[in-house]
């Protein structure tokens, strides 16, 4: 078992591909692959998808660059606008669509990425099971970034008004 340097869970240790910019163990890509796939597989997963994805993307922030600034910043304005605002997924994903035509400024990542990584989902044994802990990881995610809440609020909302 190995540390992912990024995200802090323990994960096989395997030789494997991995994300090219969100960076992360081999075991732990593997993982999250293993959780999309049971998402895109049965819709009572699936439900807990945009949640899953921005949550492992704000997690694995990867080094400055422009795909990763980007990444970072338009997954955390999709967390905001799901668990603080109430929004629909779809109304984040379509936040997300303006928001690639934009450029934003890299934001450190804090040490701490949150205490639930994707391991925890994927120890889930059941759908009910799956979509709570995907919720807690988001929350946890979303709140590792607490920092730059009033940042990530200001691009929403300039986003939404646009």
């Amino acid at each position: 078992m190995l540390e992912c340097f990024s995200c802090k869970g323990i994960y096989p240790d395997i030789d494997g591909p991995t994300h090219r910019y969100m960076e992360s163990s081999p075991g732990c890509w593997q993982m999250y692959s293993e959780i999309l796939s049971r998402e895109y597989s049965d819709q009572s997963y699936w439900k807990s998808h945009r949640l899953t994805v921005d949550s492992y993307a704000v997690q694995h922030p990867g080094t400055e660059s422009n795909q990763s600034i980007q990444s970072v910043a338009v997954h955390l304005m999709s967390l905001y606008f799901i668990i603080e605002e109430g929004k629909s997924h779809e109304a984040a994903r379509k936040l997300m669509g303006k928001a690639t035509k934009l450029k934003f400024q890299w934001l450190e990542p804090p040490k701490c990425l949150g205490e639930i990584s994707a391991k925890n989902v994927w120890l889930t044994e059941n759908a009910n099971q799956h979509n709570k802990t995907v919720e807690l990881w988001a929350n946890s995610a979303w709140n590792a970034w607490k920092k730059y809440h009033t940042i990530i609020r200001e691009w929403s909302k300039r986003i939404e008004c646009s």
